[in-house]
């Protein structure tokens, strides 16, 4: 909450309206008319002027909603705040209506990876030691499990990858604090670093990160998991061995049994 109430996401909210405008593209791609949307999570309102229609609720750890309520529910770049990623997309679940589409937005796990690895060997150099400074996030492979998991039929993970270009690391940090997503981690280094660590982080990061301008490069993984409350109207996997007609006709080549 502290790093929320410091946020000024109109100052960087470049990622947010990325991602905005995937969730509507993914949307449209639906054509449906969805009459009861919910909006869930926290954005500094920028999600919530964006989808100004949708019912709103925050992303608490219990989220407030009622129980079969929505055909839509959007959780806006908050998933990655939460303690119990899966009890939230749970809730989710539960609030929703049979045949309702949910799109989860969150940070993935290349995010930031540039500042991960320059911290690390900066206080490596620097303390002889590591301790927790950027989240860890989840991985593409894995957040399809998470939607299963969660009891969501017809699950879809993709991404987009955005660069941003800052004059030095301080810049990219400023960033940060204006989206609210520095660190909170429970573990994290409470007390001041010593004078010269995010000098030396710097340099680190001109070295290994930098473009031909001397500018440094910062990724941003934004991941949306898609899926769908069960209803019996939606595709079924056909049983295996059900097929009746053979893949190797249907390219005209020879099928070659693999070995026991």
């Amino acid at each position: 909450m502290q790093k929320r109430k410091r946020a000024s996401i109109g100052k960087a909210d470049f990622v947010s309206l990325a991602a905005l405008d995937e969730v509507q593209y993914r949307l449209d791609l639906v054509n449906r008319t969805f009459k009861k949307p919910l909006l869930a999570g926290w954005q500094g309102g920028l999600w919530a002027e964006q989808l100004a229609s949708f019912d709103q609720t925050e992303d608490a750890e219990t989220l407030d909603v009622s129980s079969k309520t929505h055909d839509l529910i959007v959780h806006g770049m908050s998933l990655h705040w939460s303690n119990d990623i899966v009890g939230q997309l749970i809730q989710c679940r539960n609030a929703m209506l049979p045949d309702g589409l949910f799109i989860g937005v969150m940070f993935g796990g290349e995010s930031l990876q540039e500042l991960r690895k320059v911290l690390a060997e900066a206080e490596l150099q620097f303390y002889g030691g590591l301790s927790p400074r950027v989240a860890m996030m989840a991985e593409v492979r894995d957040a399809g499990q998470l939607l299963q998991r969660a009891g969501f039929a017809l699950p879809v993970v993709d991404k987009i990858e955005l660069k941003a270009s800052y004059e030095n690391i301080f810049h990219l940090i400023r960033d940060l604090r204006h989206m609210g997503e520095t660190s909170a981690l429970h573990l994290r280094k409470r007390s001041f670093e010593r004078k010269g660590f995010f000098e030396l982080a710097n340099e680190l990061y001109k070295q290994h990160f930098s473009q031909d301008d001397g500018r440094i490069i910062a990724t941003f993984e934004v991941m949306f998991l898609t899926g769908w409350t069960p209803h019996e109207s939606q595709q079924k996997p056909l049983r295996p061995g059900s097929a009746k007609a053979r893949l190797a006709e249907a390219l005209s080549t020879i099928e070659v049994p693999l070995k026991d």
